[in-house]
């Protein structure tokens, strides 16, 4: 799991994943129009599109994954994406997603798919593709999908599922008129009907608890797909996917999908071994790409200005890019030929990943700033809204995507994305930025600037959230400070000195100097004009200043939150808030802090959903006492809910009709807004490094990818930029 990325619905928003908050009133936005509100998305997939006729028979395609799952049944609780992309590939789907993020008919499994009775019950009437089997021969029918609905049902406890929502709403299912038809009872109505039976899992799976628990978790006997399961090798860490002689649809043009685990900061390296052919990287390996895929001379916004792929410029780029000067770079000396040796490799990756390009786009899944509710100063939601008011939400966006040269547009909802149904920008409802009205709302809270505090010093077994990371400063900027000073000014100290001996702090209102319990503003006299950083004056109540813990993942693919955490704490302490900046290990980010509720402030990611009405509940439900006397959070790991709230996802997830739904979506996004829980910040970037050759895969923001399609041009089919020569293309595409 990662913190910054995003997962299967299987494991979406049912299993602790990644998260967002919720909340309660004012002036709603985006309700009550009648025109779709929806828009376009904001970026289209970029996969090279091409027609199967100019595509090759054969070859194989390596395609970089972040790990080898521990299961293959994405309905268990660590199922994880690379779970999902085997599915996609191997098992039958009655919708996927279109380019918009929305689900349309699978012609491959379904003829057609239609609500036929609303009343005394919603009956929904499958008619299966007639040529639709399982890999053994056995035609996909009604008793697949009702193994799949009794498993999945939530009445069995022997099955170990992640989720049942939607499964606990079906009464029956029955064979219709023919075996081609799968006739499905609602005992209560269920608008996203359209999320269910996707993947299905053959009977031989669902059938019984030790064969969903077990069966499918390294090994699919039977599968519905372009491609079929042939191997797990967690020794090799691939999976390797062939193509299925039993598939009835367009035959897979590739004969083989090696899905190989490889972290993202060994991917530029595989892909100038030869070992990928396809792989999601970071904006760093993606300008290496760039770079070297540009004539010389030339230059992009995402390569930088000047790149190009001589040696020379090779060797000096490494030598500025690890902590030399150009000057270094030319001295004849030991350093140089070490230098040199090392810039030789650098050059030599960049020759190979002359053959690859970077395809860009938006991935279906918004980064978004937490604030933890449940006690502390943001237990306050005076104090939420002022955060949320304090934050330039178009300037973060457009420092994490201009330069990858995406749209840097700041996402209005959180229950949808641009394109999608059930978008609309409900940001209305919180208020455009303004300092001044965060700061009112911090005073109406009891938040004054220059209030007195008291000094506490920490017990030495006190543990500060992620006291097992590394401690940060609250500088602006999220790096650490140097020290055991965290740089925490403290808000009218009286003290001539620090305890190092050093002058106090000032932050340049004049209140460093301020004695202790005196009032704000008696450092001067009456009508002297305020000093320049007045507005920005820590504030302060019954004796404590404001701090907020901001809990950051500390691994090197976090650069980008950082730089997010960065700004947004130069933004809050504009307002008076510090934020005292902790960077815990990735592996317990998550698991230790955000779902343990051990934090003020948090960055992470949440996928979106085509179904907002039942994936995104347990996210944004009002937390409930349970019997033990513990909260029940779900997965609203902000721990903000209301009663409202929970109400509008209740009536829209009942509603069948599309436009009033949406409706109640945007409705239900407009209150989540207003109680400040989390704040949607941008769309992640998608960026995948491809070889030049290959069609039809790459960036596919919202769309299902189709594996059937995929593979490499005919050396004939290949444009100016095509590379025919290049020995690992060229050998899969012959294999």
């Amino acid at each position: 799991m990662s913190h910054d990325g995003v997962g299967p619905r299987a494991a979406l928003r049912s299993v602790a994943l990644l998260t967002a908050g919720l909340l309660a009133v004012p002036a709603l936005a985006g309700c009550g129009s009648g025109d779709d509100p929806a828009g376009e998305p904001l970026a289209g997939a970029d996969i090279a599109h091409a027609d199967r006729a100019r595509i090759a028979e054969g070859g194989t395609l390596r395609w970089a994954v972040d790990t080898v799952p521990d299961t293959l049944n994405t309905f268990q609780s660590d199922a994880d994406a690379t779970t999902t992309r085997i599915a996609q590939a191997v098992l039958p789907s009655m919708f996927r997603m279109d380019t918009r993020g929305r689900p349309v008919r699978n012609p491959d499994y379904l003829e057609s798919a239609e609500v036929v009775d609303t009343e005394p019950k919603q009956v929904v009437l499958y008619k299966l593709n007639q040529q639709a089997v399982w890999s053994d021969g056995r035609e996909i029918g009604a008793a697949d999908f009702a193994a799949q609905w009794r498993a999945l049902s939530g009445k069995d406890t022997a099955y170990w599922t992640a989720r049942n929502a939607g499964y606990d709403r079906i009464g029956k299912i029955e064979r219709g008129s023919s075996d081609l038809e799968v006739k499905v009872t609602f005992s209560r109505p269920y608008a996203d009907w359209k999320s269910l039976f996707t993947p299905l899992y053959p009977k031989e799976v669902m059938g019984t608890p030790d064969a969903f628990n077990d069966g499918a978790r390294k090994k699919l006997k039977v599968t519905a797909g372009p491609f079929t399961l042939k191997k797990v090798d967690t020794g090799e860490e691939e999976v390797t996917l062939t193509r299925s002689a039993r598939w009835w649809g367009a035959p897979a043009k590739l004969s083989k999908i090696v899905l190989r685990a490889v972290p993202r900061d060994k991917r530029i390296s595989a892909l100038s071994a030869g070992t990928l052919d396809l792989a999601e990287i970071d904006p760093a390996a993606a300008r290496r790409v760039t770079a070297a895929a540009l004539p010389r001379g030339e230059s992009s916004p995402l390569a930088g200005p000047g790149a190009d792929r001589s040696a020379a410029d090779a060797l000096r780029s490494w030598a500025v890019a690890n902590g030399s000067d150009e000057e270094a770079a030319d001295e004849e000396s030991s350093a140089r030929r070490k230098l040199a040796k090392k810039a030789a490799k650098y050059a030599r990756q960049q020759k190979a990943l002359g053959g690859f390009e970077v395809r860009r786009s938006l991935e279906p899944a918004f980064t978004q700033l937490a604030l933890n509710g449940a006690d502390g100063p943001l237990a306050d939601e005076r104090v939420r809204r002022a955060v949320a008011r304090a934050l330039d939400r178009r300037a973060i966006a457009e420092a994490v995507l201009k330069p990858l040269g995406l749209p840097a547009e700041s996402v209005g909802s959180h229950l949808a994305l641009s394109g999608q149904a059930g978008y609309g920008d409900n940001s209305g409802a919180l208020g455009e930025q303004d300092a001044k009205e965060a700061q009112a709302l911090l005073a109406d809270a009891g938040w004054v600037p220059g209030g007195p505090v008291r000094k506490e010093k920490k017990d030495d077994g006190e543990k500060a959230a992620g006291s097992e990371g590394e401690k940060g400063g609250d500088s602006g900027d999220g790096d650490e400070s140097e020290g055991g000073d965290d740089g925490t000014y403290i808000v009218g100290e009286d003290d001539d000195a620090n305890d190092d001996g050093k002058a106090p702090r000032d932050s340049g209102t004049g209140t460093g100097h301020l004695r202790q319990g005196g009032a704000p503003g008696a450092y001067a006299p009456r009508g002297t004009a305020a000093p320049a950083r007045a507005a920005s004056a820590p504030v302060a109540k019954d004796g404590k200043a404001l701090t907020l813990r901001f809990v950051l993942p500390s691994g090197p693919g976090s650069d980008t939150l950082r730089t997010v955490a960065g700004r947004i704490s130069a933004m809050l302490e504009r307002i008076g808030i510090r934020t005292d900046v902790t960077k815990v290990d990735d592996a317990s980010y998550f698991k230790d802090h955000i779902a343990s509720g051990k934090y003020d402030l948090a960055l992470y990611s949440w996928p979106a959903t085509a179904y907002p009405a039942t994936d995104a509940r347990p996210v944004y439900a009002k937390p409930v006492a349970a019997a033990d006397g513990s909260l029940n959070v779900e997965q609203n790991y902000t721990r903000v809910g209301t009663d409202q709230v929970d109400q509008l996802f209740d009536q829209a997830v009942t509603t069948l009709d599309d436009s009033e739904r949406g409706a109640l979506i945007r409705k239900a996004d407009s209150r989540i807004w207003a109680a400040a829980g989390s704040i949607p910040l941008y769309q992640r970037p998608q960026l995948t490094a491809a070889r030049k050759n290959l069609a039809n895969a790459g960036a596919f923001g919202f769309r299902t990818p189709v594996y059937e399609d995929m593979g490499f041009l005919k050396k004939s089919a290949q444009g100016p930029t095509g590379t025919p020569g290049a020995k690992s293309a060229g050998a899969s595409a012959g294999d």
